[in-house]
């Protein structure tokens, strides 16, 4: 039963890896080898797919709203040419490579992706690291490790909100874990950017800059995040990250000598997007009146219990609730006409702007939400018929006590193999839920541990890969940045894998 239970997975897997076919083509046979495997083999029956289904459609649209509204944002903010404005300062900041690197593709590559993702942070850095005289190797390869420990808090908590969506539990439960991992892999990620740079030697110049920036970037991240404000952790953690980075930029290692001067108004209203973003998520987070009366429209349903002629049954209670006016694609959405409404004020905006920015929205987004949509009904259904707790079972009784040292490792596969970490969390969080929940380990460490390691393969997922290699003039050379960026990935997976261990076993 194990082999069966597993199959709709490993279905995505093969046709993704074995024959490159996308997650939105994948992700719906996955989904029909669910529906079969679990009706002819599990026993569920009619009324349980219904049920599951619906449940589904509430998680997708949950997901899909941040994903749309998210990429959508960016959008406002790219057509106005706010990203090309801060890509265009931040080299003016130090004439040294290693800060370069740290200030562009770790800390403005971290940003980019907290307010965007969707494999943006190396397409828009690698060109500009090339353009400063990096060898295109190495611009490729420094945004991909760069950004990667706001991944999970990224996207405008895209893969975290998936997270929450798979398992049932709240923020309350797993943002403090997942903070303090991903936190450790900023740290991680800076190092590993200085040493791609220039080994060793860049390291021991560059080690306190290293530290002081991955402390204010994880700090205000985890801060961020547990305080409910989650869907603007990743957000929080890149703009502290610019605060902190550039007078360190600034004052330590001069500036260049480039005779070109830093506009600051025009970098503050480059900003103001996501200036918006924030004001609104703390008014409606932090301020009770606000969100008590913004929390009074809600879509949702009470399910009764199932049961399937196996005898699995999955207990009666509430699907995924959707609070439509607190939501974070409804603040999402409001900013992004707020920021479209200042950005035509300024005159930033060429005559079509708002239909380049719908059409390159939904152009980008349709792919993805197909491949979302169908890994979120595969998902659901193998919860309904018992699929995820056969593999579960299976998991604790072969590898037992030593599964906090895989679990990263799990995640890290679901990110490679279906292209992001949202999926990996979609497809695989549930089965850490209660793989862990059968061991008896803390489900929090797990769960961080599967998303971290989410994030740190996502980067090395082939579609990304690709989108970086055809920004830098690497096209056709992708099996060298896989070559560069994989053993580092791994070195950083086995540090993860040690944490885990320590962290549930000692703490």
């Amino acid at each position: 039963m194990f082999i069966l239970a597993i199959s709709p997975i490993l279905v995505i897997l093969i046709l993704m890896v074995g024959f490159r076919w996308k997650a939105s083509r994948a992700g719906g046979l996955g989904y029909v080898a669910s529906l079969l495997i679990s009706w002819i083999w599990f026993g569920i029956n009619l009324e349980t797919l219904a049920y599951a289904h619906t449940k589904a459609v509430f998680l997708i649209m949950d997901v899909l709203l941040i994903i749309w509204t998210a990429f959508l944002l960016y959008r406002v903010v790219a057509e106005a040419g706010g990203i090309e404005i801060l890509s265009t300062t931040l080299p003016h900041l130090t004439a040294d490579k290693g800060m370069q690197a740290l200030l562009i593709g770790w800390i403005f590559s971290s940003f980019l992706q907290g307010v965007g993702g969707f494999g943006v942070p190396t397409a828009v850095i690698a060109p500009i690291l090339v353009g400063l005289g990096f060898s295109p190797l190495n611009a490729v390869v420094i945004p991909s490790l760069g950004h990667t420990w706001a991944v999970t808090f990224g996207s405008l908590g895209a893969s975290f909100n998936a997270m929450m969506a798979a398992t049932g539990l709240g923020w309350e439960t797993l943002a403090p874990s997942a903070g303090i991992f991903l936190g450790i892999t900023g740290l991680l990620v800076g190092i590993a950017v200085a040493w791609v740079v220039g080994g060793w030697k860049t390291l021991r110049r560059l080690w306190l800059p290293i530290l002081v920036i991955a402390l204010a970037m994880s700090t205000a991240q985890y801060l961020t995040a547990t305080l409910g404000l989650w869907n603007i952790g990743g957000l929080m953690g890149g703009t502290a990250g610019l605060v902190i980075g550039i007078p360190l930029a600034w004052v330590l290692h001069g500036k260049t000598n480039s005779t070109g001067k830093i506009n600051w108004r025009e970098l503050l209203i480059s900003l103001a997007g996501y200036g918006v973003l924030v004001l609104l998520t703390l008014i409606i987070q932090l301020v009770p009146p606000v969100k008590a009366f913004l929390s009074q429209v809600k879509l949702g349903f009470t399910f009764p219990q199932t049961l399937t002629a196996n005898g699995y049954i999955v207990p009666a209670g509430p699907g995924r609730q959707l609070y439509i006016f607190k939501h974070a694609g409804m603040i999402l959405l409001v900013s992004s006409l707020a920021a479209y409404l200042i950005f035509n004020k300024a005159g930033w905006y060429k005559e079509g702007a708002l239909g380049r920015i719908i059409k390159s929205t939904g152009s980008r987004v349709i792919g993805s939400s197909v491949g979302i949509t169908s890994i979120v009904m595969m998902a659901v259904i193998m919860q309904h018929a018992g699929m995820t707790d056969t593999l579960a079972q299976g998991f604790s009784k072969t590898i037992g006590l030593f599964y906090p040292a895989v679990a990263p490792w799990l995640g890290a596969l679901g990110a490679v193999m279906t292209g992001s970490n949202a999926n990996s969390n979609l497809v695989f969080s549930a089965l850490q839920l209660r793989t862990a929940e059968i061991l008896g380990l803390p489900a929090a460490i797990i769960l961080a541990a599967q998303t971290t390691g989410g994030a740190l393969g996502s980067v090395a997922a082939p579609t990304k890969v690709i989108v970086g290699a055809s920004t830098a003039g690497m096209e056709g050379k992708e099996g060298d940045i896989l070559r560069k960026l994989l053993p580092i990935i791994c070195i950083l997976l086995l540090v993860i894998s040690l944490i885990t261990v320590l962290a549930v076993y000692l703490l």
